[in-house]
């Protein structure tokens, strides 16, 4: 699905989006959950916490990039490379989202390789396919990469992302249709780019 920069209703947007994320997000990236589940189970977790709606919304969409780029265990070469997930998806959303949702999401990775540096047992409770990727996407970060972090603006959104993304993997959990997320985007979606 093409975001269409040009489209007038954000209803029809978001109705578009969620039904695309319900047609790709049958796939699966972690083992023990679809994509569609663990994003609702993020965005839930997000909810749950009090989260301000940006950062409920960047919890929804924050692994849309392995659905734009078909990234799933279906796939020969699945967890071969490094796909930038979190680059394409967050570069995918800025032209409708603004960056208090597509940061979070940029950082998300890079959440996940802070919080393994800082924190000795933190790779320890990563699910195998976070384990796997963690090498693909650079593995412990250096002090550059560590500063460049945490002078990050949304540095802390991000740790909180990355917190509920390793939560967000129960299998057959009881979840919130996604539909009920959709207050949460009509609140931050770019009123400028698409009118009511």
């Amino acid at each position: 699905m093409l975001i269409d920069q040009d489209n007038k209703n954000i209803n029809q947007f978001i109705t578009k989006l969620f039904n695309w994320m319900k047609d790709e997000g049958n796939t699966k990236y972690d083992e023990s959950v679809t994509q569609l589940d663990h994003s609702i189970q993020t965005a839930m977790l997000a909810k749950k916490y009090n989260a301000k709606s940006s950062l409920v919304v960047a919890s929804l969409l924050h692994d849309i990039g392995h659905l734009v780029l078909n990234e799933n265990d279906s796939k020969i070469d699945f967890l071969h490379y490094d796909l930038n997930h979190e680059m394409v998806g967050a570069k995918w959303l800025e032209k409708m989202f603004p960056q208090c949702v597509t940061e979070p999401i940029k950082l998300h990775v890079p959440a996940k390789r802070y919080l393994c540096t800082i924190k000795k047992n933190y790779y320890e409770k990563l699910s195998f396919s976070s384990k796997k990727s963690f090498n693909l996407q650079g593995g412990i970060m250096n002090t550059q990469e560590e500063n460049e972090f945490i002078n990050n603006k949304y540095f802390m959104d991000a740790l909180k992302l990355r917190t509920w993304d390793e939560k967000a993997k129960i299998k057959n959990m009881t979840l919130l249709p996604i539909n009920d997320f959709k207050k949460d985007i009509l609140s931050v979606i770019k009123k400028e780019t698409i009118n009511d």
